[in-house]
């Protein structure tokens, strides 16, 4: 289940044991030694297989109990199973909800976008430049909510396939300084935390000057002494190879704070 309301999406049992089969065929795994049912699926490849013929198994006979005694024997094969399903069904998720944006999305009224005008009105015809107006507002909108949900499901993605998981404010070890640079008891949230190599993870798809613009850009460079302050290495992975003077005063912060920092194809 995720989220709430109209929102909320929750995966079937239908859904849940379809995915089961594609993550057994993924790992070159036999449903037989399993003795676990495979499900006739379209493609073999996810990607391949349209939200709709997922939503047309949701209706299938499949049983809870059915469901539990397949995870059970993934999970005795190799209990990092657990991992590969749970980011897939995360995945799964976040597509159909966004399905659902994509059908859903209203389209703006003029008393929303008319001041708008000001800026074009006369340079074409009235009538093309309201309609215009109104698709690139819709597009405008479905690309926004489209980035909102990228960036929900990316994060734990990521951080699960470091080997870590994101920590909250509230149970994070690394805390805020103050102005004397000691210690107080207000946490940082972790995008990522991995135990094992005492490393705590800024992941970002790209820096902008958005984040300074918003005067965020000052917590994101105390990130770095905060996690170096609390015995971590803090490390800065950033997917976009586009540079900017932003992201080299970051990355030169985490590299002072004996941390590491890794860019586009590195990353």
């Amino acid at each position: 289940m995720h989220g709430s309301g109209e929102a909320q999406v929750i995966i079937s049992d239908g859904e849940l044991s379809s995915l089961l089969s594609i993550a057994i065929d993924n790992l070159g795994w036999s449903h037989d030694d399993l003795q676990i049912i495979k499900v006739n699926v379209p493609d073999d490849d996810y990607y391949n297989i349209p939200i709709s013929w997922f939503d047309s198994i949701a209706e299938s006979d499949i049983r809870a109990e059915d469901v539990i005694s397949a995870l059970t024997a993934c999970f005795n094969q190799d209990n990092d199973f657990a991992l590969f399903i749970e980011n897939l069904s995360a995945l799964h998720r976040r597509r159909v909800k966004y399905q659902r944006i994509l059908s859903s999305q209203p389209m703006s009224n003029m008393d929303q976008i008319g001041p708008r005008s000001l800026l074009e009105y006369g340079g074409c015809n009235t009538t093309l430049l309201a309609n215009w107006m109104v698709w690139r507002k819709w597009i405008y909108d479905i690309d926004n909510r489209s980035a909102q949900e990228t960036g929900y499901l990316f994060q734990p993605l990521l951080a699960s396939c470091l080997g870590g998981k994101p920590v909250g404010s509230k149970n994070s070890p690394v805390k805020r300084l103050d102005a004397n640079g000691n210690p107080t008891n207000q946490g940082r949230q972790i995008d990522c935390l991995v135990p094992s190599n005492n490393r705590t993870y800024e992941l970002k798809l790209r820096v902008t000057i958005a984040a300074s613009g918003q005067g965020r850009f000052g917590e994101e460079l105390s990130f770095a002494e905060e996690s170096q302050a609390a015995g971590f290495i803090p490390v800065l992975l950033v997917l976009d190879p586009t540079p900017s003077n932003r992201l080299t005063e970051l990355s030169e912060k985490y590299l002072a704070c004996g941390g590491a920092f890794y860019h586009g194809e590195e990353a």
